[in-house]
């Protein structure tokens, strides 16, 4: 029986003569010279599916010398034949008695605060260390080993698992069509991944930037080969492109994720967030009113609250677009609003410059000592866009429940150590000011608002003042005028000030 089960497992594919050697050194516990050792911290079922991948696919190159675990009761066991040697502040004395050249921290539900030890212990050992990805990353649920990846600053962050009403969602997405504007995004390719996992009908992907569009694609296609995947190559600034992407596919459910997010930029090219903030959203708004789509999902930002900056005001003026549209007799389409902040990875954010400026030898450029933001994972504000959607009957603004706020000064330090050097004394820390448009500290809500809490412990909904609409098309029209001539600077700031009074430019 033992022998047919290797048969089944090792030699059902073609395979080269170089994998066959390495099943049988193997099976025969013959380590092969380019086989390198690895510690397994975590002895659960994560940990026991990386062993038996290891054992199972030779080509990996890898085999499992030992596991480690907390939990005493499972010291001295064996998994597959492998023993559970110690704790996992034993690391150190593992790898001098097994030789191990990596460890794999095979635990995905970590609190924050045991990553950090273990972080620790990894270091102290001066061994390579790697980790598998939280639930929240996993597609399907499924842990392989082509998952593992290196310690990121994000798993330090210390944000739980969401709770997701999973039939809720399924509901309104499964057998649905479904578009993601900005789908090539960082935001936007991580909603088409949770999306198919509630197997909505087709998912169309509406991207300009074809290298993004085509790496999702692929990715999709890959990962939920039974679902529809529609990769389109358009822009929402162009209402006909819109308009026929509709009349062929005439999606139910709409994500809007496509933005210009980046701050000093658009301090600089004010007309451009007009164009694509503002525009591009009233475009696919009059559209989907056009073609009677169910749900309208709009990505939006704390920097909608009180803004400071182009981004911010052009992201608000955004918002009541959908306001507005659901004073519409006869309205067909539920708009929703997902406002939140910071999320750790997405293009453009703080965390990959620290750590290039880090590559360099320094110094990390930090604005301001107090400069404050709240942040969280890509796959939770996805998650809980999806939730929101759910949850959302037409009119409402949510707000995503961020946590504790995040010191970007005590960020770059946690970034320099974890890369293995010390603040101020192998890396300097420069601070240079804020930059155009940029305020200290991030709000969720106006001193006109007032949160109160949903059936989902992570978000809220926003009560506020009735927007006054009586000036708003014919304000909304002229700033589009001004912005069409492309060198009105302060006068489109004056303008989204008239749309926006909370609008507070510093030239202003």
């Amino acid at each position: 029986r033992v022998l047919t089960r290797i048969i089944f497992e090792q030699f059902t594919e073609n395979i080269s003569f170089q994998d066959l050697k390495e099943i049988i050194l193997n099976i025969f516990k013959i380590r092969s010279k380019n086989s390198r050792g690895v510690i397994i911290i975590g002895a659960g079922d994560c940990g026991e599916k990386i062993c038996r991948e290891i054992r199972e696919d030779a080509s990996l190159k890898y085999h499992v010398d030992g596991f480690l675990d907390d939990d005493l009761s499972k010291i001295g066991r064996k998994i597959h034949g492998i023993s559970v040697l110690d704790k996992i502040e034993g690391l150190s004395h593992a790898i001098k008695s097994t030789e191990s050249k990596e460890a794999i921290i095979a635990i995905p539900s970590l609190k924050v605060e045991k990553m950090r030890q273990i972080v620790n212990i990894c270091r102290e050992a001066d061994i390579i260390f790697k980790t598998v990805p939280s639930m929240g990353e996993l597609i399907n649920g499924k842990v392989t080993i082509n998952l593992i990846r290196d310690v990121e600053y994000r798993d330090l962050l210390g944000r739980d698992p969401v709770d997701l009403e999973k039939e809720k969602i399924g509901q309104y997405l499964g057998k649905k069509k479904v578009i993601v504007t900005g789908g090539g995004g960082s935001i936007g390719r991580e909603l088409c991944k949770q999306i198919c996992k509630f197997n909505p009908e087709k998912i169309i992907l509406f991207e300009r930037a074809e290298t993004p569009l085509y790496e999702i694609d692929l990715e999709l296609k890959k990962d939920f080969p039974d679902i529809e995947i529609l990769p389109i190559l358009g822009d929402i600034q162009n209402k006909d492109e819109i308009e026929s992407v509709f009349k062929k596919y005439a999606p139910d459910i709409i994500f809007h994720a496509a933005a210009y997010k980046h701050v000093p930029m658009l301090e600089h090219h004010p007309w451009k967030a007009v164009e694509n903030n503002i525009t591009g959203t009233e475009n696919l708004v009059d559209v989907a009113l056009q073609f009677q789509s169910e749900k309208f999902v709009l990505i939006s930002t704390d920097k909608a609250v009180n803004p400071a900056n182009v981004m911010g005001a052009s992201k608000r003026i955004a918002e009541m677009i959908l306001q507005h549209s659901i004073l519409k007799k006869d309205l067909k389409t539920s708009f929703i609003t997902v406002r939140f902040g910071n999320v750790i990875g997405s293009a453009g954010s703080v965390i990959p410059l620290f750590k290039q400026q880090i590559k360099q030898g320094g110094p990390v450029t930090v604005t301001h000592p107090d400069i404050i933001r709240y942040f969280m994972l890509i796959p939770e504000a996805c998650q809980l866009i999806l939730q929101a959607g759910a949850m959302g009957k037409g009119g409402e603004i949510y707000v995503l429940e961020m946590g504790r706020p995040v010191n970007i000064s005590d960020m770059a330090k946690d970034l320099i150590r974890f890369s293995g050097f010390e603040p101020d004394g192998d890396i300097e820390i420069k601070y240079i000011g804020l930059r155009p448009g940029e305020k200290l500290y991030e709000e969720l809500i106006t001193k006109d608002e007032f949160v109160v809490p949903t059936s989902h412990a992570k978000i809220m909904v926003l009560n506020s003042e009735n927007i006054n609409f009586e000036k708003f098309n014919p304000f909304l029209k002229e700033l589009k005028q001004l912005a069409a001539d492309q060198n009105n600077n302060e006068e489109i700031k004056h303008m989204l000030k008239k749309i926006v009074p909370e609008y507070q430019p510093k030239e202003l």
